[in-house]
């Protein structure tokens, strides 16, 4: 009975290890993306300003080298083949992998030695205006060219971006196309350039991680915040609602930063704001590629960005800890979400849902239940637990794209709900897709 109890306990522990790595990864790889989209968009209303000669010219002075240095820039775009300046589309999907570094100490290289903590596999697709992402954990147990077995994250600091490339190539069978490497200091930057970012703290903040180096002390009420703070305004999750509270704040942090830096006030800060990104991020995409996916990012939303962790279990051998990825289950994401494969579309009768929700949503999801068996879905799994956010978890290509398009039509709640695509049945166990609903 023991030995029983003693198994059952470990396996609890394990999926809630699982869980934490799945929901940890994906909230991770939505700031990631939203700060790289964000940053797109700005990117797309710089390059439309710098093309307004005579506004560049009237903002800074016909004779200033800030003048000078924005229509030097534009010149360059425009000497690539085109007459006049039209932002263009992406001509296809394309593999961008972005990656998020952090400091090695002070008076070290941005760069040189850094481990990736946040991978993220995107894939671009114009025709639907979507992106796909793949966040791959940093633990990943991989092999890597003249350093043996070790952790995905290690393969940058031992040999910078070619070698953290081509590990994720051979991993993953893919090729990827291009690469963007944000560091920590990005979001500080950006925001202390604006001169600060106006937010609305919407409850009383106080948290200290002194071996974090994190420290968030801020007041309920209107707040400019600075770089530091605005990054503890972006981690803090330490409130009744965890990632969700999190999620929703670097949604608002997002639309007050494109607010800031389209004000005319901002304008002036452009050359410094080109610094910044030069200085803090770091891709090998032209200007003019970048443009394309500054010109792709205005048609994205976020109900169009599917989101997927590697699926894998945890190991422990000696004092290191890996993430064991599962090579049947990691092919499903990958030919899911980057070769966009789907099966045959099933009828909906054949598509079994489960619903999982907070103690506060029992009546939602009872009507949930009755708007998806209205649809042609059996529903076999309602059951109460409390959640950290709302998701809409697909399990197989058996939910096809269209079918969960046409859901959303007719299930309009669902449309702001995180999409995951994940292989592990972590909750509703024979459910072809499940739906969270967390407390409101």
């Amino acid at each position: 009975m023991n030995n029983r109890y003693k198994d059952k306990e470990e396996y609890t522990s394990f999926l809630e290890h699982i869980k934490e790595e799945r929901e940890d990864s994906s909230n991770f790889a939505k700031s990631l993306l939203s700060f790289v989209l964000g940053m797109c968009c700005v990117l797309a209303f710089t390059l439309w300003f710098i093309h307004q000669e005579n506004l560049v010219k009237t903002v800074f002075g016909e004779d200033s080298a800030i003048t000078d240095e924005l229509l030097g820039w534009a010149d360059a775009i425009k000497n690539r083949g085109r007459k006049s300046f039209n932002l263009p589309t992406l001509g296809r999907a394309k593999n961008i992998l972005l990656l998020g570094v952090d400091s090695n100490g002070e008076g070290t290289d941005k760069w040189e030695g850094t481990r990736t903590d946040t991978i993220i596999l995107m894939n671009i697709d114009p025709g639907s205006h979507s992106v796909n992402a793949i966040s791959i954990p940093r633990d990943s147990k991989v092999y890597i060219d003249d350093h043996g077995i070790n952790k995905i994250n290690s393969a940058h600091a031992f040999g910078g971006i070619r070698l953290c490339k081509k590990t994720i190539e051979e991993t993953l069978g893919i090729k990827i196309d291009n690469y963007i490497m944000v560091h920590d200091d990005a979001v500080k930057d950006i925001v202390n350039v604006l001169g600060g970012v106006p937010i609305y703290v919407e409850k009383r903040m106080n948290y200290d991680d002194y071996s974090g180096k994190l420290h968030i002390h801020l007041d309920k009420g209107m707040h400019v915040l600075d770089g530091t703070q605005a990054v503890g305004y972006l981690r803090f999750r330490h409130d009744g609602l965890g990632d969700i509270g999190r999620t929703q704040r670097q949604q608002w942090f997002l639309k007050g930063l494109l607010e800031k830096i389209k004000s005319p006030q901002a304008l002036a800060k452009l050359p410094e704001i080109l610094n910044v990104t030069r200085e803090d991020v770091k891709t090998d995409m032209s200007v003019y590629e970048l443009s394309q996916l500054a010109n792709a990012a205005r048609a994205f939303n976020e109900g169009n960005i599917q989101i997927a962790t590697l699926p894998g279990a945890p190991n422990q051998h000696g004092y290191i800890s890996y993430w064991i990825l599962d090579p049947e289950k990691v092919q499903e994401v990958v030919d899911k979400l980057i070769y966009r494969e789907e099966a045959k579309s099933d009828t909906m009768s054949d598509i079994v849902a489960g619903i999982m929700y907070s103690s506060s949503r029992s009546d939602d999801a009872k009507e949930m239940k009755s708007l998806l068996e209205s649809l042609g879905f059996k529903v076999n799994c309602l059951e109460m637990q409390s959640l950290p956010h709302s998701q809409f978890i697909v399990h197989n290509n058996k939910l096809t794209n269209s079918m969960y398009n046409d859901i959303k039509r007719h299930i309009s709640s669902l449309d702001k709900a995180q999409y995951v695509y994940d292989p592990v049945r972590n909750y509703c166990v024979n459910s072809d897709f499940t739906i969270i609903l967390s407390n409101k």
